[in-house]
Parts: structure tokens; sequence; C-alpha cells
């Protein structure tokens, strides 16, 4: 279904911005170690750290769909996407499938790859440390039978790449488990609210991203909703593995 041309322009504007679980089952989550934000944060960058240093390669097949229900129509598109990582070349994209609509296509999920390839080329600046965020520790939770750390983060200052809201760390691998959170910036005053939500699951030793999804309410109306499904991981590591998930 198509839209008029000035429909068109300022959906490509709405979705600019957007274009940024499954649980290793346990019968009980025992309480956490009473750590401070700062140990939880200095402790996950040092993990993190290590499990970058194992990781050799990984493989998906990534399904990016995009639905928009405004101006009394519905509009949607997906598409395919191979990810590859290596240690050495780093991350790279090949698009595969694409079907629905041209301009979601090329204005959005076009957008949301080159936009982590942007992302990816200065880590540092986009990391969740203490250089980019302020950590407050809120409490703990059980998260599919593993206890893990809850901690509101505030960006320290405003980037399209950063966020604010709340993230759950797990409390054994202190790997990032759970996002909820909005952008730090909005990219657009059509934007009136994104929530995000990205949830991380146990494969092959690393934990990696296994669902994103973001809703961004419009000014004028409209509700858009942009989903990631990051697929069935194939992963190589050069050493053994950081920590055990179970």
């Amino acid at each position: 279904m198509s839209l008029p041309r000035h429909e068109s322009l300022l959906l490509a504007i709405v979705f600019v911005f957007l274009a940024g679980g499954a649980w290793p089952a346990n019968a009980q989550a025992a309480a956490p170690a009473p750590l401070t934000a700062a140990q939880i944060v200095d402790e996950m960058q040092r993990r993190n750290l290590a499990r970058t240093e194992a990781l050799k390669e990984v493989h998906s097949i990534r399904h990016y769909q995009v639905e928009y229900r405004g101006f009394s129509k519905v509009i949607d598109a997906n598409m395919e996407v191979e990810y590859h990582y290596d240690a050495v070349s780093g991350k790279s994209f090949r698009i595969g499938t694409q079907n629905g609509s041209k301009m979601l296509c090329e204005k959005v999920l076009k957008r949301a790859v080159e936009s982590e390839k942007e992302a990816s080329q200065d880590k540092a600046a986009t990391a969740l440390t203490a250089a980019n965020y302020r950590f407050r520790l809120v409490g703990s939770e059980n998260m599919g039978g593993r206890p893990a750390y809850l901690l509101e983060v505030e960006p320290i200052s405003p980037s399209k790449f950063l966020i604010r809201g709340k993230i759950w760390v797990d409390a054994k691998d202190f790997a990032l488990v759970r996002v909820e959170a909005e952008p730090a910036k909005s990219p657009s005053f059509w934007i009136a609210r994104t929530r995000i939500e990205q949830i991380c699951a146990w494969t092959d030793g690393f934990w990696l991203p296994e669902r994103n999804r973001s809703e961004t309410k419009v000014r004028i109306g409209g509700t858009a909703i942009f989903t990631i499904d990051y697929g069935t991981y194939q992963t190589e590591s050069k050493a053994a593995r950081v920590s055990g998930g179970d």
C-alpha cells in the first residue's frame, strides 16, 4: 500500500532513529552478592573485554521488520540480513530478501543496518561505561531463574547512540541480559516518544542479543513498531568460555 508523497517524507523522518528472551533455566535464583553500582559496572567491563577477546567469529541470519499504523493506513516491510562478525575485520552485513513497502525498506530497515555499522566504528563512545553513563543500583530481580542486578542508566551527554532507562546485569556472568530504555536524544520533533526493549540470550558460551523491539509514538498520530530477530547464532571462540551460563 502506498502513501502520498508528503506522508512518505514525514515517515522517512520519523523512522531515521529507529534505524537503533531466552534464559538458562535454573530452579531458583540465589540473592546476588551485595555490590555497589560502580563495582558491578567495573566487573561488567572486565568480563566484556574478556568475552570480546575470546570471541573469534559470529554468524547469523537476522530478520528486520517494521510496521506503521497511522493516516488511516497500515504499511509494513521486512528484510533478511546476513550478519557476520570477525575479531579482525569487525562487523559486516549483507542484505538479502526484502518485502513490503520499498520506502520503509530504504528509509528504515537499511538505515538500521547503516546505524549499527556507524555505532560499531566507535565502540568506546556507545559502551555502557562510566565514561558515558551515570549508574544507580535499584535492586535485583529474578530473571528466568537467575539473579540479576537492576540498574538505572543516565547518559552523561545526549547522543543518538546512547539510552536512558533500566538495564539488567546477570549476577554471575556480569553480562547485559535486558534493556528497557528510550533514546538519550530524540532524532526529530515529530517523534513524541520511543521505547526500546532488548533481550539477550546465553548462546555457545556468550551472551548475545536475541530480540530488539522499538515502539515509537508520532506527534501527529500513529505508532511505529520496529523489531529485530537476531536468529540462530553460529560462533567460534579463540579460547575456553569466559564463564558458565548454567
